[in-house]
């Protein structure tokens, strides 16, 4: 049985890093998170734009992202920032976190008397939060343990005949072997979604695929534009992407050919083992929180161009089939898959090596971007105005 040593979190889950979460309530709370981050070296700030003057479906879905990204296997201790009067509460945030069995402390700056007050209490409870985290210890997990998100990004012609199907090919590993694969991007399922549905274990499953791809297509028809004018993207056209058909051909592929357990909405924590799509758009920011959300302890991008970003609590592995821009791109690609466009290797040895990728990793790995620190934004996906 396959094993990467991860750390022990609450029901029986197994975290691939170790971090003390600093997460604001509201935008307005960023300055005293990030300066309480800073203290420490297990913290990520995780500074994001939300949280006020939204209408209550993004409010409840900014809650719902909180909590689950506090709760994310890779987070052992979390430290909540909120400014007082913001939409999101912070209270609400707290006892979520409470009940998912996380270690939890919360400092509110109006009722405390200001940033500075704000930030020497928020350092006194990150640091007995810190103390606790310094004493845990990697162990051995079953692979099973793991839990993949998957983004392809920047992608072009590349993306849908090596990375992709290659990423594919780790995932079916993965689920073979008793874990959870989470892939998202509703936008990049447009005219491919009756495949993904085909692979649906009931019939309700299938009916939430097509429902989360018409929701899409409608919410852009509303505003009288033609998503072609951002998907595909300048930089796809330039890579020898032509359609959104022909964009999401290639990039189903980086789900494998496992059936489809469920479909999560945006925020929502995976129910367990198995295949699950995440209504989510492409955007690197937004999916990767919502993947992070979902309860991912590490993700596999592919790209094509070379897209950079990494996530602050989850490991991104960049895997590329493109020769030039892997040699051009060199300092953000993990994994080279460029070799079986040159016949040097094949789909099913590549997908063996981004699966032990995954358990290296999974074991404390750092991937490009950790050694970059080209891993700190956040954003968290909303439909509605400001209000």
């Amino acid at each position: 049985m396959d094993t990467f040593l991860g750390y022990a979190r609450p029901g029986g889950r197994a975290g691939t890093r170790n971090y003390l979460a600093i997460i604001p309530t509201v935008f307005c709370a960023n300055e005293v998170a990030a300066a309480v981050a800073k203290k420490f070296r297990s913290a990520r700030p995780l500074l994001h734009h939300q949280g006020c003057a939204q209408l209550k479906p993004d409010s409840d879905r900014v809650t719902r992202t909180l909590i689950s990204l506090g709760a994310n296997p890779n987070v052992g201790g979390v430290l909540l920032v909120g400014l007082g009067c913001e939409s999101v509460s912070l209270q609400e945030v707290y006892q979520g976190l409470k009940d998912r069995g996380q270690k939890v402390e919360k400092v509110l700056i109006q009722g405390i008397g200001g940033m500075k007050q704000a930030i020497k209490r928020g350092i006194e409870l990150a640091a007995k939060l810190d103390r606790a985290l310094s004493k845990m210890k990697r162990k051995p997990f079953p692979v099973s343990h793991l839990a993949m998100g998957i983004k392809c990004g920047s992608s072009d012609t590349t993306s849908g005949l090596v990375s992709n199907p290659a990423t594919g090919k780790a995932s079916d590993l993965l689920l073979e072997r008793g874990g959870a694969v989470i892939f998202g991007e509703t936008t990049e399922f447009i005219g491919a979604e009756h495949l993904l549905a085909r692979r649906a274990v009931t019939g309700e499953v299938a009916s939430k695929i097509f429902q989360i791809v018409t929701c899409m297509e409608d919410r852009v028809k509303a505003l009288g534009f033609d998503m072609r004018v951002g998907n595909p993207t300048p930089g796809n056209i330039q890579g020898g992407l032509t359609t959104i058909e022909e964009k999401s051909l290639g990039a189903i592929c980086k789900s494998g050919s496992m059936p489809i357990d469920g479909v999560l909405e945006y925020g929502e924590p995976i129910p367990g083992k198995g295949l699950f799509v995440l209504d989510s758009p492409g955007k690197e920011a937004e999916i990767m929180t919502g993947l992070s959300a979902a309860g991912a302890n590490v993700i596999v991008f592919s790209t094509g161009g070379g897209a950079p970003q990494g996530y602050p609590i989850v490991p991104v592995i960049k895997v590329a089939g493109n020769p030039a821009k892997v040699r051009r791109m060199k300092d953000h690609i993990d994994l080279d898959a460029s070799g079986v466009l040159s016949g040097q290797t094949n789909l099913d040895e590549m997908g063996r090596k981004i699966y032990d990728s995954l358990l290296a990793v999974g074991g404390g790995k750092k991937v490009k971007a950790e050694t970059l620190k080209y891993d700190r934004t956040v954003e968290i996906y909303t439909t509605g105005p400001t209000i």
